[in-house]
């Protein structure tokens, strides 16, 4: 256990550990602290209190000294020239053409640095910028982008409910806000009633979420069977703040009626179980049967009369042509085909081809080849085609052709 007060530098912000000493500074006054960027002025949030070791970030900075007057007029001072180098800062950042938004503007107690904040869709390159700064307020210059949430947190504002933002009056770390949460509170999804002036979820939606998880674990889902006491039923609303249920429950003559019960006089059932049915008188049916005099009557005429269990006659042209499946033939395998086709492909493409009346017309067979005789001389044909070309013209000389033309 340590022994650490609590300081806030900022109407609204994260809270920070420091170690007293020998001080004891009460709730409302302002210290002057040591922290990793120097010395800073804040407020005392919480006095001298035990802490567990694994809440603290070490290193543990200690309390340099109570505010005093001077440093409260110094601290105001500093505030008022936040204002010229708002202004400034805006005019560098027109001239270099960024696209940034300035947010805040904040100067450290000692005035060894200056801190501009703002936020950009993308990353900027503002390395003149920060040049041009440093010439111009002749000390430290550090630029920090930040997120929509820490811009609504110090640029302020009013939220829907028509209070001043949660996270610039107390709010100090920002909590994962998720849809579920809106879901489980049965809040409408539309994005403009349950987001904040960031565009963000809005953080008192974690506020109640405990809550509705407890409360939700002990209450029946809609659609379950439950038992109350009119009888078995379906629940069809639950209301988590009332801590109660609307339960569908069977009136008699197969009609229902919706009733509200406590959450106390409601129990769940393991398995959901069938409304109790009520049969309704049926209707009187009409005779269909024929008339006896008149069956008589088509019998004595020699009419046949169909049964009615009899399945009706079809007419020759209405009669049911049933088709035989035909047997097929087993596929020889694939090695097999392959085999066939190599042997003979002529063959296996003529087989493959439909049969049309030109295909089916004789042709005349070939002459069968010449026997070859080892002596022989080759003949003209088989000579290859270098030997058959014509002997070469002297380019020099004029062929005949064009002579007698000239003639």
């Amino acid at each position: 256990m340590v022994t650490v007060i609590g300081v806030r530098f900022r109407n609204a912000g994260k809270l920070y550990y420091f170690d007293p000493k020998d001080l004891a500074p009460a709730p409302g006054q302002a210290v002057v602290v040591e922290t990793a960027r120097g010395l800073e002025y804040g407020e005392v949030v919480t006095g001298p209190s035990e802490v567990e070791d694994d809440a603290i970030t070490p290193p543990l900075r200690p309390v340099i000294r109570i505010a005093t007057s001077e440093d409260t007029a110094h601290h105001a001072e500093n505030i008022s020239r936040e204002k010229d180098a708002m202004a400034t800062c805006k005019e560098k950042i027109a001239d270099h053409q960024l696209q940034m938004k300035l947010v805040g503007c904040e100067y450290t107690f000692d005035n060894s640095k200056i801190l501009f904040y703002f936020t950009a869709d993308k990353r900027v390159d503002f390395r003149l910028l920060v040049k041009d700064l440093a010439s111009a307020f002749h000390t430290r210059i550090e630029l920090r982008q930040i997120g929509v949430r820490d811009e609504a947190r110090m640029m302020g504002g009013l939220g829907i409910c028509g209070r001043p933002l949660c996270c610039s009056r107390f709010l100090g770390d920002f909590h994962s806000v998720s849809i579920k949460m809106a879901k489980e509170q049965n809040l409408s999804l539309n994005p403009t009633k349950i987001s904040g002036a960031c565009g963000r979820l809005m953080c008192c939606l974690q506020y109640e979420e405990e809550f509705y998880e407890k409360v939700g674990k002990e209450l029946p889902r809609v659609g379950r069977a439950v038992r109350t006491p009119d009888g078995d039923g379906v629940v069809t609303e639950v209301s988590i703040l009332k801590e109660r249920v609307k339960v569908r429950v069977p009136k008699g003559n197969d009609d229902f009626e919706i009733r509200e019960y406590p959450v106390a006089e409601v129990q769940k059932l393991s398995g959901a179980k069938p409304l109790p049915r009520v049969e309704r008188p049926q209707d009187d049916q009409e005779d269909d049967a024929p008339d006896p005099e008149i069956m008589q009557a088509l019998k004595a005429a020699e009419i046949d009369v169909p049964d009615d269990d009899a399945p009706m006659p079809l007419a020759e042209d209405e009669a049911e042509e049933v088709e035989t499946p035909k047997e097929r033939k087993p596929r020889p395998p694939r090695e097999q085909r392959q085999r066939q086709r190599r042997g003979n492909p002529k063959q296996n493409r003529e087989t493959e081809r439909p049969s049309s009346p030109a295909n089916n017309e004789k042709k005349p067979s070939p002459a069968p080849p010449a026997p070859r005789q080892e002596n022989a001389a080759p003949s003209a044909s088989s000579r290859p085609a270098q030997e058959q070309t014509a002997p070469k013209r002297d380019p020099w000389t004029v062929p005949e052709e064009f002579r007698q033309k000239r003639t």
